[in-house]
């Protein structure tokens, strides 16, 4: 394997009931994708359980737990037996009443290389996160691992150019976003397809503005809502993007791991070639500090 080149792996997977389970087929899959040469394994949003966030219970806090908890012991170990570094998307209990939404990212060797607390917390009908968690207060800071600084966001961060631009600049090697979305299943065709094309536009449009290579895990399945509704399919469509916006893998709608080839050189190559870092106005960007421009 050359040392240019970064083997990776997504865990593209449904809910299978709880905690327990879901760590289970999570260990499974890891291994699977350890067989298969990944150096980098990236899982899915709140991947311990459903996306509780369809309605708003006091009840679903009972699901948050500390970091360090049982489950970064659990995954850190899987890292460690697997000699891999591996993303993870929890519900983090800070203090009482006092909870995030945080990516765990493990060394290797199975420590705790570092955590992201999601910045952006939507609140919009199915997807109430804002009821449940504090927004971060870690900023944008890449994450150093062995295999490179890694620019952890997690979902509704995907929506925000600042965000993605922030890590670039603070030196990250690649963007990754743990990510839960999906559509409503009342909603016409046309409707779905605009917004899985707009996400992934997205991603692309981050790629190609900071010339990074970009991977975005999605969460699989139909998931009822607690409130009667019809629930969200989450619409997979997990993917790895080179630094010029390219698809170096895309997964379907099903369960899946997602593995893909990162060239480690190409962010270096096209930067020469595009130069937007160079270029940017920064003495002119000051109105950003703005929440509108009346």
């Amino acid at each position: 394997m050359s040392r240019t080149t970064l083997p990776v792996a997504l865990i593209q997977e449904k809910n299978h009931g709880d905690a327990d389970a879901n760590l289970s087929v999570i260990e499974a899959r890891v291994a699977e994708a350890a067989k298969r040469g990944a150096r980098l394994v990236l899982l899915q949003e709140l991947h311990n359980g459903a996306y509780f966030c369809q309605h708003e219970s006091v009840h679903e806090f009972d699901l948050a737990e500390p970091i360090p908890g049982p489950s970064t012991e659990r995954l850190g170990k899987l890292a460690n037996q697997h000699g891999l570094v591996l993303v993870s998307s929890l519900f983090e209990r800070r203090a009482a009443g006092l909870y995030h939404n945080t990516a765990v990212v493990y060394e290797k060797d199975g420590s705790i290389a570092g955590k992201y607390r999601k910045m952006h917390i939507p609140d919009d009908p199915g997807f109430y996160e804002k009821f449940y968690f504090t927004p971060g207060d870690m900023g944008f800071t890449p994450i150093d691992t062995s295999v490179g600084r890694l620019g952890v966001l997690v979902c509704w961060d995907q929506w925000y150019p600042e965000a993605a631009r922030l890590m670039a600049l603070a030196g990250a090697d690649l963007l990754l976003y743990p990510t839960a979305i999906g559509w409503d299943p009342d909603d016409e065709q046309a409707e779905k397809n605009r917004q899985r094309d707009a996400w992934i536009l997205s991603h692309r449009g981050h790629a190609v503005a900071n010339g990074l290579p970009v991977l975005s895990c999605n969460r699989v399945g139909h998931e009822p809502s607690p409130l009667g509704a019809s629930g969200i399919q989450f619409w997979g469509n997990s993917h790895v993007l080179g630094p010029q916006g390219e698809f170096i893998a895309e997964a379907g709608t099903e369960e899946t791991i997602l593995m893909a080839d990162i060239n480690l050189q190409r962010s270096e190559h096209v930067r020469r070639i595009w130069p937007f870092l160079r270029d940017r106005r920064i003495d002119a960007y000051g109105d950003l500090l703005k929440r509108y421009i009346d």
